[in-house]
């Protein structure tokens, strides 16, 4: 008996594959896809990872400016450095130790974070994080300063230095 094809369909058409499996070209389509949307998804979730990291540093810095403004209730002063209040080790999202001044000393007037009009941030002490790249120059303006996490206006305001 002779098999029936449909008109219009050639024998070859109707064959079974015998083979599995993907064509080269069908791999590479699937490799284009995936690297377009590796490239897309990429930058998305590593803005988030800053975003993150700055959010951590601000919280960071308000508990530690919290726990420096029990201290100074109790001792009637502000500590030297953060290993006084025990913070010593503290280390920002960077993996950067955090930055203090006691403003209360003389001798730290002149290293106290500045504004655009070089007039300190704050009167009672400085505590900030250097930011992503590490580095850090007194006046928030300076290039090093503006990746900054600052807090300024005595803990009114704590965030990026370049929002400041």
């Amino acid at each position: 008996m002779s098999r029936l094809i449909a008109p219009g369909l050639h024998a070859w058409a109707i064959r079974r594959r015998t083979h599995a499996g993907f064509t080269l070209v069908e791999l590479m389509i699937a490799l284009c896809v995936a690297a377009v949307l590796l490239g897309i998804a990429l930058p998305s979730y590593q803005q988030y990872r800053e975003r993150m990291r700055i959010n951590q540093a601000k919280q960071d810095i308000m508990a530690m400016s919290a726990i420096i403004a029990n201290y100074y209730q109790d001792a009637h002063a502000y500590p030297d450095n953060l290993a006084d209040v025990g913070l010593g080790n503290k280390l920002d999202p960077w993996g950067h130790p955090y930055g203090y001044l006691n403003l209360g000393d003389k001798k730290g007037h002149g290293q106290a974070r500045k504004d655009h009009s070089l007039v300190p941030i704050n009167t009672d002490f400085d505590l900030y994080s250097m930011g992503p790249d590490g580095l850090t120059a007194a006046p928030l303006t300076a290039k090093y300063s503006r990746d900054d996490i600052v807090r300024a206006n005595n803990g009114a305001f704590v965030g990026a230095a370049s929002d400041y």
